[in-house]
């Protein structure tokens, strides 16, 4: 029997695409609900094993840890669980729902949104997983573009817990959450200084933002 979810009350929110402990505090104390690690060496973003540690150790409780793939084999995957302390797994590419079972974690699967795009199959495709991240999609880019695609494509009622990501500012988001009510929010070039590095001011400014009930 399926069942209709109530209205969310309030909208998490998670900073990716963190690169040093400075950065991953200032989202903690800000208000995040969870910090994004990425493992993907073409991306300005890639984290290496050490300092994704360093990151995952300075996090306080209640903040969740996830590790973004895109791709990956099964070895670096296991291999980034085994020195880092990661909560959760993100997946990118177009890994299978056996692949993404696989960890003994916790995942939220990517999805490049066209206007075609069915979430009902998708969902009942990979529904193992803990939500679905709605991304831009660009061909040959796999997330992070930066970009925003069509808001009204994804609009509610969702058949899983929806994580709206893509292009994503503290001047828009309060609009997105308006029109998708996602159950979070997932931001990481829209709160930067330069691709890498964050600003704590823009952090704070996004998660206000997002979180603010507006009627």
């Amino acid at each position: 029997m399926a069942i209709t979810a109530p209205p969310v009350a309030r909208t998490r929110v998670k900073i990716c695409g963190l690169t040093n402990v400075e950065d991953a505090l200032a989202a903690c104390y800000a208000g995040a609900d969870a910090i994004g690690l990425v493992f993907f060496p073409p991306s300005p973003r890639n984290v290496s094993l050490a300092a994704a540690a360093e990151i995952a150790a300075s996090i306080p409780a209640f903040v969740t840890k996830t590790a973004l793939f895109v791709d990956p084999d099964a070895e670096l995957v296991r291999r980034v669980l085994q020195k880092v302390d990661i909560d959760l797994l993100q997946f990118h590419g177009d890994e299978s729902a056996e692949f993404c079972e696989s960890f003994d974690r916790p995942y939220i699967k990517a999805v490049a949104m066209q206007e075609t795009t069915e979430l009902a199959e998708l969902a009942s495709r990979y529904a193992s997983a803990s939500g679905l991240l709605l991304d831009t999609y660009k061909p040959g880019v796999p997330g992070g573009t930066g970009e925003s695609f069509n808001w009204q494509w994804a609009r509610p009622p969702h058949p899983v817990p929806i994580i709206l990501a893509g292009g994503l500012t503290a001047e828009n988001v309060a609009d997105a959450i308006r029109i998708v009510s996602p159950w979070a929010v997932d931001v990481s070039g829209g709160v930067e200084l330069c691709k890498g590095k964050k600003s704590a001011e823009k952090i704070q400014k996004f998660i206000k933002n997002a979180t603010s009930r507006v009627e």
